[in-house]
């Protein structure tokens, strides 16, 4: 009997040995738990490249403009009235300098270029960069809306009716597919349009924040629309140093699936007061 109360106490302490060191590492430290989503440590981003986002950012002050072209393709019908707040938006899009510092590494078929816009970035990819940003900064950055990108490219308040982004000349203002030999240019080369934004016409298409839908538009969503609830695309609007003169008006429309990325996508930002 005493024999059997000697082993029973024996396996009870080899258990509670067990238990202790479980939770010790080979060290004798205990391991830490890790959290089921461990967030990656931020970047190191001198606040020079931070400033030189905020500072390149244009008050656009709110107001209604005409959205979509009754001159132009299905999906910029009908032309109907639109109200937006005042917003904040990007002189330029997004370079290549500005995301690697942010992401750690270009992804861009024609890299090597640090003032030229970022491309072969998608929908994702955007909006990661875009929540990594707002924790550096402390500040609200996004895509803009396809209203807010359309109100902007047209010149908001100060807006003089032209077909592309600050002109009714397309060599002025844009890289597209007859001037740009091939390839993306740096931002900021051609003439900027009535609110002193570059590059809205051409050089990178750029995404926004909306679902597409061709028959959005019929909707007549007056006040700062966001676009459809689902769709099977994101938009992108501006054109391209690969598209043609007649898509790079201020109206056309274009949509990808939101994780497509190709040599003529970008993205620019918007940010909204507190």
């Amino acid at each position: 009997m005493k024999l059997l109360v000697r082993y029973t106490l024996l396996i009870a302490v080899s258990f509670a040995l067990m238990n202790v060191l479980v939770g010790q590492d080979t060290g004798g430290k205990k391991k830490k738990k890790r959290g089921k989503k461990d967030e990656p440590e931020l970047p190191v981003v001198s606040q020079g490249l931070l400033d030189s986002i905020s500072g390149n950012l244009v008050w656009v002050t709110g107001g209604s403009f005409i959205m979509g072209n009754r001159s132009g393709e299905a999906d910029e019908k009908p032309e109907y009235e639109v109200v937006v707040d005042g917003f904040a938006i990007s002189k330029y899009p997004v370079t290549q300098r500005q995301w690697t510092a942010i992401m750690g590494s270009n992804p861009s078929e024609f890299s090597g270029c640090d003032q030229c816009p970022i491309d072969r970035v998608s929908w994702d990819d955007a909006n990661r960069f875009i929540e990594i940003l707002n924790k550096l900064s402390g500040k609200k950055y996004a895509l803009p809306t396809e209203a807010e990108w359309e109100y902007a490219a047209k010149g908001g308040p100060k807006t003089q009716g032209y077909r592309y982004s600050g002109s009714d000349n397309i060599d002025e203002v844009a890289w597209h597919t007859g001037n740009s030999n091939r390839q993306p240019h740096p931002v900021g080369e051609k003439k900027p349009n009535e609110l002193g934004l570059y590059d809205m016409s051409g050089n990178m298409w750029e995404w926004c924040q909306d679902w597409y839908n061709k028959n959005y538009y019929e909707l007549r969503e007056r006040n700062n629309p966001t676009g459809p609830t689902s769709g099977s695309g994101r938009v992108r609007r501006g054109g391209s140093w690969f598209t043609q003169a007649a898509n790079c008006k201020t109206s056309t429309r274009n949509s990808v699936k939101q994780d497509y990325k190709d040599d003529s996508g970008g993205f620019r930002l918007v940010q909204y007061p507190n």
